[in-house]
């Protein structure tokens, strides 16, 4: 798994740029436009957020877990519905900015919530986090598989029978190349070079293979409800992203010129965040990757 040292390189060290360009409670995983890109960035997420209300259950007097919970978009949503929520995260940022937001978020491992940590849940969501619970190493060591079936295990342990379980998450896609061609050496603007630049963005963390991997891992512990591709709208959700990070501000000014001692001293910072290309579209538009948006249903 992606530790705590990879997750504040990608996520705590542009921790204060993130929220300057898209709030205070930024939320870092893919919209919900549904093909209607007439939508602001903020109306597709709250579409967002109020599809995952509906399909597991967000109500008054229920128990949430989020489990890599960002910056705590879903959590304050979870508020909002009369609800009870609960985040975990390993960036030491995004959890001091969500206690800042009044927000019940711990800094620990999500493969490691168990019904002993918080206890018991109505339902359990996870946005954008799936993708950093394998390492290339724990890939590479054939152990990929065994962790995603000891997370469903422990998710489904948290919740009553029938409770729902929201997943999001990036995959390998139908066009990925062989892993061992991925360079950061591979001539630039070649699959393998894009996909290395990922993997510099995101250090410590490797993709499922596919959708099938994830659904047979969750059995026998749940069924899936419903599942579609977000590939499209992660697009056009990266797009406005982009804007809003070059919309100019003294704020965000300041806060680069603050980061210039890293890029000065640190060539995977350079290369991972100024780049001037933007890896993960690439990857969704040359299907390299796929996005899905999966309800599991706890089975007894």
């Amino acid at each position: 798994m992606a530790d705590a040292a990879d997750l504040d390189f990608t996520y705590s060290l542009i921790d204060r740029i993130f929220r300057a360009s898209l709030g205070e409670q930024a939320d870092f995983s893919g919209a919900r436009f549904l093909g209607d890109f007439s939508l602001t960035l903020e109306e597709a997420q709250a579409r967002k957020h109020a599809f995952i209300a509906e399909e597991i259950g967000i109500e008054a007097g229920r128990r949430v877990l989020d489990l890599g919970c960002g910056w705590g978009p879903l959590l304050a949503d979870v508020r909002r519905r009369g609800a009870d929520g609960v985040g975990v995260t390993l960036s030491s940022a995004q959890a001091a900015a969500c206690r800042r937001n009044g927000l019940h978020v711990e800094l620990r491992d999500a493969l490691t919530v168990t019904r002993d940590t918080f206890g018991g849940f109505d339902a359990v969501a996870s946005l954008g986090a799936f993708e950093h619970f394998c390492s290339p190493e724990d890939h590479e060591a054939g152990r990929q598989e065994e962790i995603y079936r000891d997370l469903f295990a422990n998710v489904a342990g948290l919740l009553p029978e029938s409770g729902r379980f929201y997943l999001q998450t990036m995959v390998f896609g139908r066009n990925m190349i062989d892993p061992a061609e991925v360079s950061i050496d591979a001539p630039r603007d070649s699959d393998a070079w894009y996909l290395a630049l990922m993997g510099r963005q995101f250090p410590g963390s490797y993709l499922p293979s596919g959708l099938d991997q994830i659904v047979d891992c969750a059995a026998p512990h749940f069924r899936v409800v419903s599942e579609t591709s977000g590939r499209l709208d992660y697009i056009e959700t990266i797009a406005r992203w982009r804007q809003r990070f070059g919309e100019p501000s003294l704020r965000k000014l300041l806060i680069k010129a603050s980061l210039i001692p890293r890029w000065l001293t640190s060539a995977d910072f350079r290369l991972a965040f100024t780049s001037g290309v933007s890896a993960n579209t690439v990857c969704f538009e040359r299907e390299l990757m796929d996005h899905h948006r999966i309800v599991f249903e706890r089975v007894a």
